[in-house]
């Protein structure tokens, strides 16, 4: 089968270089059970698309491999166990498979324990090729009148949004939410999952063009950050009150920013790190304004279950910035690596 395949890391090296498209990559094993088999229609691209082509720190990878967390397709075959109505049916894909672990008799009660993931893309092969296997728990239908290259745009970043605004944050209709470097996929999901509650939204980015689009999609303030406190306008357009969740995926550059943003008992929420771990914070502003840190990893299959139902419902939808060919695979991994994307990147293979 066709497959988009990462050769192998090598330092420095633009990732555009390190894919290739690949006609005689070996078929995916039938599915085992609780699987099912999916035949692509799309697959989307995610900042993980960058760490896999660069090396994953911490992980032992075997190269070259098929990366990709995002995918819509049809299912074909299903494994021992699985309803056969899954087969026809059009799907998107969950790709964060909870791991489980036999406990040890000292272990503490893990009522408070997240789950520890393993993503398809990442640790196993992933959707960028014709077929891919997956668990069926981590899959949902979706229409098949809707546009398969929006849907394989929908999972990953709509997921760890919804997560995170709405599982850990626990946004409500009327506050104020702040993400930084709106254009992002997770940032703009953050965007349209607060905006359909209720809430007021402000963005910020490093390019006017970005903000211009997120004020289309709803956002009611847009700070273009030129590298200044820009806390101070946030404060300024809530009124000194600040906001409710600030949704930061940046780390190291945005963290203090988004902390002086926060008003008292607001929440920082964050999925990843982009500009360094090591950021500076205020720990007496944070336990004055009684300030929550949240750490956010993708989310569970009720979860997914829960935001794939409010895009089939009509109420969200993700936004797809181009749609490559697989032999355009280089094209989608320069835009995605150079940042110059609104929404995401979407590779067609219907087509």
């Amino acid at each position: 089968m066709r497959a988009i395949t990462v050769v192998k890391p090598v330092a420095n090296a633009a990732a555009s270089a390190q894919v290739k498209l690949v006609n005689d990559w070996p078929d995916p094993a039938p599915p085992g059970p609780g699987q099912a088999q999916v035949r692509t229609l799309a697959s989307a691209l995610n900042h993980l698309d960058l760490w896999v082509v660069r090396g994953v720190p911490g992980l032992e990878l075997e190269y070259p491999r098929i990366s990709g967390s995002d995918g819509c397709g049809v299912v074909e075959r299903v494994g021992a166990g699985v309803d056969q109505s899954w087969i026809g049916r059009r799907v998107v894909l969950n790709a964060a498979m909870p791991r489980s672990g036999s406990p040890r008799p000292d272990d503490g009660p893990g009522s408070t324990l997240a789950p520890e993931y393993e993503l398809l893309g990442e640790h196993h092969h992933g959707t960028m090729a014709e077929r891919f296997n997956a668990p069926v728990t981590n899959l949902q239908p979706v229409s098949d009148g809707l546009d398969p290259c929006e849907a394989a745009a929908f999972g990953l970043t709509f997921l760890t949004a919804y997560s995170m605004v709405v599982t850990k944050a626990r946004i409500r209709g009327g506050q104020w939410v702040l993400a930084t470097g709106i254009g992002g996929g997770v940032a703009t999901a953050a965007l349209m999952l607060s905006r359909h509650a209720g809430c007021r939204v402000i963005v910020t980015s490093r390019h006017q063009w970005k903000l211009d689009r997120a004020k289309e999609l709803g956002a009611d303030v847009a700070i273009l950050d030129q590298g200044q406190d820009w806390s101070k306008q946030v404060r300024e357009a809530t009124g000194k009150r600040g906001v409710d969740v600030a949704v930061d995926s940046s780390g190291k550059a945005t963290h203090i920013k988004c902390i002086k943003s926060l008003a008292r008992g607001g929440a920082y929420v964050t999925p990843g790190c982009t500009s360094g771990p090591d950021a500076v914070t205020d720990l007496a502003r944070i336990f004055w304004n009684q300030l929550r840190i949240l750490g956010s990893t993708m989310g569970t299959p009720e979860e997914f279950a829960e935001v794939v139902a409010l895009y089939r419902a009509g109420h969200v939808r993700p936004i797809v910035d181009q749609v490559y060919a697989p032999d355009r695979c280089g094209d989608a991994y320069a835009r995605l690596e150079a940042g110059e994307q609104f929404g995401k990147l979407v590779i067609n293979w219907a087509g």
